[in-house]
């Protein structure tokens, strides 16, 4: 079905033209996973409520901007993913869906959370990078057991200091904000084991070496005129990430650090979720 057919026939609401956009998905699939994926959907169809023990729903890339209370009903549901959609505000029926591990919100329209996010107690990774959020929802901060945030491609200028509650997160992804400096709270995350602030307005970075747990730092992009020093071992993508941490000596004399050096390139993926 061509894509342009799907947009014309995505205005009509009638439940053969729903049935049409959904391709026969009559039956839930033996995986117990549904892909609706880039099918031009204005709205979600109801009888994909009905299957209650589907465990994956994959909404990305459609024309959603909000979602039905039937579901409620899908409450063994672990990954859904709302990114690339017209959301500005996060349905209240998500909250509803207490046994969510991985929550996709990315690429929309979001300016804040709502408090009744802290009832996804069971919600490890969370992604809510290219919305218009200018300060991270504190509500975030009572997922306790959370171990990857994406928060790129926002408006953000700093993070709560709550954030350290957290203490099962593994990594966090800044890029793309509008951090002046680098956050303190995350010098009091011993735990954090990757960091990324890539393409930020950071001028100077404090040491990371007390950091046991990191294993990398992305800190490229900055208009900063220092590396961050870091323990053995730690992998930083940035300026002067080739440098060692400190100055090296060789026969008493300081080798200095070219300011010119080439900046290495960032990963040009970012990794997959949990």
């Amino acid at each position: 079905m061509g894509n342009s057919l799907k947009a014309i026939v995505a205005f009509v609401p009638s439940n053969e033209c729903q049935k049409y956009l959904l391709e026969d998905l009559e039956e839930m699939p033996v995986d117990k996973t549904v892909d609706l994926s880039g099918r031009q959907l204005r709205r979600l169809p109801l009888h994909i409520c009905s299957f209650r023990e589907l465990v994956k729903l994959y909404l990305s890339d459609n024309n959603l901007n909000h979602l039905p209370p039937e579901l409620e009903q899908l409450q063994n549901l672990q990954i859904l993913a709302l990114d690339f959609n017209n959301f500005k505000a996060l349905p209240l029926v998500v909250c509803t869906l207490k046994q969510l591990c991985i929550l996709y919100l990315g690429n929309n329209k979001l300016c804040s959370l709502p408090l009744e996010l802290r009832l996804l107690q069971n919600l490890k990774t969370l992604w809510i990078e290219s919305n218009c959020l200018q300060y991270l929802p504190e509500v975030v901060c009572e997922l306790s057991l959370l171990k990857t945030l994406h928060a790129g491609s926002n408006a953000l200028r700093s993070l709560p200091t709550q954030l350290r509650c957290l203490q099962e997160l593994r990594t966090i992804w800044l890029s793309g904000n509008l951090l002046s400096k680098f956050p303190p709270v995350l010098l009091d995350m011993p735990f954090l084991e990757v960091i990324d602030v890539d393409r930020n307005s950071i001028r100077f970075f404090p040491s990371l070496a007390h950091l046991p747990g990191l294993k990398l730092v992305i800190y490229d992009h900055n208009p900063c005129r220092n590396a961050p020093k870091v323990a053995k071992g730690v992998r930083r993508v940035g300026r002067w990430s080739e440098e060692t941490p400190e100055p090296r000596k060789r026969s008493g004399a300081v080798i200095e650090i070219t300011l010119d050096e080439k900046p290495s390139s960032p990963p040009a993926a970012k990794p997959e979720p949990e």
